[in-house]
């Protein structure tokens, strides 16, 4: 069939040659607020879970299998906000994901009983993955090629700060009265504050165009670039062409074929490499996170530690966290992505071994910091990474595959963690954990793709 050349720029085009503009910034914070309450939410439950147990008389065994309710609604959420997204468009599941993981929170300071908290720990669970993938897409499909992944880090580094902030709330809400747990949640639920600027975010006309929708993409795109043009004045021109068939453009109304994601491309042999190694590296990060991070405290009591000195070097180890996504904001768009996530990740391993074969009380706390550190300079690399591996029409879906399987997962590790420890040892798990991030490595040095400063397909 001939071709011309025809006057449309591709919506990629368009976006990757604009500098950082007011639109970008306004985008940034409200997505990093979103993380920030969805964050300071998915821990509001460890920081309330004492009160709940003295509140109601509850056992560990209890509140573990609410964790794990919370963690299966997590899966269902990444697993079906992706093929939400790629069917309703960002923007909307955006909200509509806050929305939700804002209502249930909610409901958790309402609910009586642990069944009820059960189902609304799951909902909400739901609903904060699935606004987490459907986040980190709309990141990458907005930003700028050559700076998507520093964005993805401020996002983060934002987000982060959510932690320390619920923890505050918590300390002085919880002693207030024997139910002040539940001003806990309440706190978690603010997110849907965000919906008052919704007007402020734009859809993807990645997304748009990825359905035919080409008005639709060009009016957004437009407005874009009206906007960067007050701000700046002359943009840098747009190089691409595109090239559609002779009797498209003879028929300027007719619109190319749409595109409707489904799971089944993703074991399509152009895709299935991709989405094997992005549920590999979901699966093991995940396991090597949690392996590490939610038994430090534990591990250190049963070794002989008191829980006074263990809290307080697991408090301290934790501060790594912020300066860690920051050090991902600098160097994510430095060199390409692939190898950054495989040093950062021999560097996780390395340290996660090292913490484990010591007992200096200076060594602990220098080791289980850059722990800390490192994971969470990781977890944007790996946030801007992922969407990255997939085309517009899947991204989501192929996204909440592997964030939703890597959340499932975790409902093993800790039988794995607790195996380990009780046949072989202490250094046993931070054998295991450091394992866990050397695959990681390996897996995305083997198998993934070169994505840094690429055009998203």
């Amino acid at each position: 069939m001939a071709t011309v050349q025809v006057n449309r720029r591709t919506a990629a085009a368009r976006l990757d040659r604009l500098p950082i503009t007011a639109v970008h910034r306004q985008m940034l914070w409200i997505v990093a607020i979103v993380f920030f309450f969805e964050l300071g939410d998915l821990n509001a439950f460890a920081f309330a879970a004492p009160a709940v147990m003295k509140f109601w008389g509850l056992s560990v065994s209890t509140i573990s299998h609410i964790v794990s309710w919370t963690f299966f609604g997590m899966f269902l959420g990444a697993v079906s906000g992706g093929w939400f997204s790629d069917r309703l468009g960002r923007k909307k599941a955006l909200l509509l994901t806050t929305a939700w993981y804002s209502a249930f929170s909610l409901l958790n300071a309402a609910v009586q009983g642990t069944f009820g908290l059960s189902v609304t720990r799951l909902l909400t669970g739901a609903g904060l993955s699935a606004m987490t993938v459907i986040g980190m897409t709309y990141i990458s499909e907005m930003f700028p090629a050559k700076q998507r992944g520093a964005y993805q880090g401020w996002v983060m580094t934002i987000g982060l700060v959510g932690i320390p902030v619920t923890a505050y709330v918590a300390r002085f809400a919880i002693p207030i009265a024997s139910w002040g747990w539940r001003l806990v949640f309440v706190w978690g639920s603010l997110g849907v504050l965000v919906l008052l600027f919704a007007h402020r975010l734009e859809e993807s006309p990645r997304w748009y165009e990825s359905r035919g929708e080409l008005g639709e993409a060009d009016a957004v795109l437009d407005r874009i670039e009206a906007r960067a043009r007050a701000q700046f004045g002359e943009l840098p021109p747009v190089l691409e062409a595109v090239e559609l068939p002779r009797q498209l453009s003879r028929q300027p109304s007719r619109q190319p074929p749409q595109q409707h994601g489904r799971y089944s491309d993703l074991l399509a042999p152009a895709y299935l490499p991709r989405t094997v190694m992005i549920v590999t590296v979901w699966v093991a990060q995940t396991l090597g996170f949690y392996g590490f991070t939610a038994w430090v405290p534990t591990l250190l009591v049963a070794h002989g530690f008191s829980l006074v000195q263990s809290l307080a070097w697991s408090s301290a180890m934790t501060i790594g966290a912020v300066p860690g996504a920051l050090l991902s904001a600098v160097i994510s768009d430095r060199w390409e992505r692939k190898w950054s996530i495989a040093v950062v990740a021999l560097l996780i391993a390395c340290c996660g071994i090292l913490y484990g074969a010591t007992f200096r009380v200076a060594a602990i706390v220098i080791f289980g910091f850059l722990v800390a550190m490192f994971s969470q300079t990781f977890a944007p690399l790996l946030y801007a990474y992922t969407p990255e591996c997939f085309p517009t029409h899947i991204r989501n879906s192929g996204s909440g595959i592997g964030y939703g399987i890597g959340r499932l997962a975790n409902v093993f590790g800790p039988l794995v963690v607790a195996f380990l420890f009780n046949h072989y040892g202490y250094k046993s798990v931070f054998a295991y954990v450091g394992a866990m991030w050397l695959l990681v490595a390996a897996i995305v040095s083997a198998f993934g793709p070169l994505t840094r400063g690429r055009t998203l397909a």
